[in-house]
């Protein structure tokens, strides 16, 4: 039997998982005297204040029409028609979170460079998925949707580009992530300013985002944002709004789930850096279960050129060691890792040779 003992297994903490999140959410600005000034968050049709004057009542509902699906909240913000009503919406808008943002109906040139300004500056300083549909706004940038369609009926009724922005918002909204809208049908529209095929397609080439008549029913040319110089780290593929929709869901999903589950909750040790790489890999396989991203072509690991360059800053040797030494080193607060991922784009051109 032997002398008293105590038995101890330790077993690594198990990881916690990393869930993505669902798009869907519209923001409007509006101005109108009919109700308060503020914000109205909506999940349906029929909670729109009916006070809204008429013009605003139904940009809001174009909103919520969307496309697959409707939109599954339309945030509100009625401005009230004094001088800085356009600012304290933006003001408000950058403490919350939506994926497609409508200015108002009748929205000036100079409120659209300032909702330009706004976005760009919101995506590289504060790190937020939010993009605009705008009109006439060639701004070359990923976050906004340059609508230039002119000239939609609606039965009896005339629109501009700018009093369908929230139409364009919540359609995109409404189209699952991994679909295009591409070729969407906006049922109610029974036609627009029409344009010669070269002019559409110089139009789309040039970052516009327009919809037109095939001859049956009007549509969406080809799901474009207003990108046309490309960047480094960036290629064609980000001229799609499909692509960039999945790319701000992922980096927007990992930080701030690692910021709440991961960042100071666990020992820096090579096995939890690991548990957060399974996570991250599981988070992407979900993704690749859903048609959004391409199974095979998904890495996560650590970058081994970031984590030697950090040790030699620190006065480590690591001209001896291994690629696995380097792994499992100590790098004190920080963790260096590197993913690769493939997204799938939707059919949108096909080359069909008819033999006969």
């Amino acid at each position: 039997m032997g002398l008293p003992s105590l038995n101890i297994t330790f077993k690594t903490t198990a990881k916690e998982s990393i869930s993505k999140s669902d798009k869907g959410t519209v923001a409007v600005i509006i101005r109108d005297t009919g109700v308060s000034a503020g914000a109205y968050s909506l999940t349906r049709e029929t909670q729109i204040p009916a006070e809204l004057a008429e013009t605003n009542l139904q940009y809001v509902k174009r909103a919520f029409i969307g496309n697959v699906t409707p939109p599954k909240k339309v945030l509100v913000y009625v401005t009230g028609t004094e001088a800085g009503g356009y600012a304290d919406a933006l003001g408000y808008l950058a403490s919350q979170t939506f994926d497609y943002l409508a200015g108002p109906p009748d929205i000036t040139p100079e409120e659209v460079l300032q909702t330009v300004s706004w976005i760009k500056e919101q995506r590289e300083d504060e790190k937020a998925i939010a993009k605009v549909v705008l009109p006439d706004a060639a701004a070359d940038d990923v976050g906004i949707i340059n609508f230039t369609t002119k000239g939609i009926q609606v039965g009896d009724v005339y629109y501009s580009n700018a009093e369908y922005c929230s139409r364009i918002a919540g359609l995109i909204a409404g189209t699952p992530m991994r679909l295009s809208c591409t070729s969407a049908v906006l049922s109610e529209v029974s036609d627009v300013e029409r344009r010669t095929y070269a002019e559409m397609e110089a139009a789309i080439d040039g970052g516009e985002f327009i919809i037109w008549n095939d001859g049956a029913k009007v549509k969406v040319g080809r799901g474009v944002n207003s990108l046309q110089t490309l960047k480094e780290n960036q290629n064609d593929s980000c001229k799609k709004i499909k692509i960039i929709e999945a790319l701000d869901m992922i980096q927007s999903d990992l930080r701030l789930q690692c910021q709440d589950i991961y960042i100071g909750r666990y020992v820096n040790n090579y096995d939890n850096k690991c548990l957060l790489i399974s996570a991250i890999t599981e988070y992407l396989e979900a993704l690749a279960d859903d048609d959004i991203l391409n199974r095979s072509a998904i890495y996560v690991g650590i970058n081994l050129d970031a984590q030697e360059a950090y040790l030699k800053k620190l006065g480590v040797e690591t001209s001896e060691m291994t690629d696995q030494a380097l792994r499992e080193a100590d790098t004190r607060e920080q963790v260096f890792l590197e993913a690769t991922v493939s997204l799938y784009d939707a059919i949108e051109d096909i080359d069909l040779v008819l033999n006969f």
